[in-house]
């Protein structure tokens, strides 16, 4: 099964992330980093920014790239290989469309308490934290999305 390739950008700003409030699913009801699927012919990195900029109105200075998250499952719709970026120089302002879901900036302390989807809430504060290394691991789910198996893939060697 073939994954769909996406990004999230958490944007950090004066102790601050901005987190989406999403109001459809994926992820009903939970907090996550604005981002969304590749195009045909686009990379990551262009994806990060592109979505970024369509969500929130904000254009990304410079994005650090932090981590690489793959899920799985059985069922072929939830097959997904996640580029994971930080943006901490932006320009423009902030302009949610509301299509996804409504945005807010947090103090990190308060952001790591808010619901968040299962594996988001194992990564989140190592991405956002800049002194931690790149982050990279695969998440197992089950018919119904219950996670049911993750491996921290971050600190694996290499054979």
């Amino acid at each position: 099964m073939k994954p769909i390739l996406a990004t999230m950008v958490y944007c950090l700003q004066d102790n601050g992330v901005l987190l989406m409030h999403r109001n459809k699913q994926p992820n009903k009801d939970l907090w996550i980093a604005p981002g969304g699927k590749l195009e045909p012919g686009e990379s990551p990195y262009d994806c990060a920014r592109r979505e970024l900029h369509e969500e929130t109105g904000l254009q990304a200075d410079k994005l650090m790239f932090r981590g690489l998250i793959t899920e799985t499952s059985p069922r072929p719709d939830w097959q997904w290989l996640m580029f994971l970026y930080v943006a901490t120089s932006f320009a423009g302002e902030l302009q949610g469309d509301d299509r996804e879901g409504s945005l807010r900036w947090w103090p990190i302390e308060q952001a790591l308490q808010l619901p968040m989807p299962e594996a988001d809430q194992t990564f989140f504060p190592r991405i956002i934290d800049l002194r931690q290394p790149f982050v990279q691991a695969k998440y197992r789910y089950d018919d119904a999305l219950n996670l049911v198996a993750f491996t921290d893939q971050s600190t694996q060697d290499v054979e």
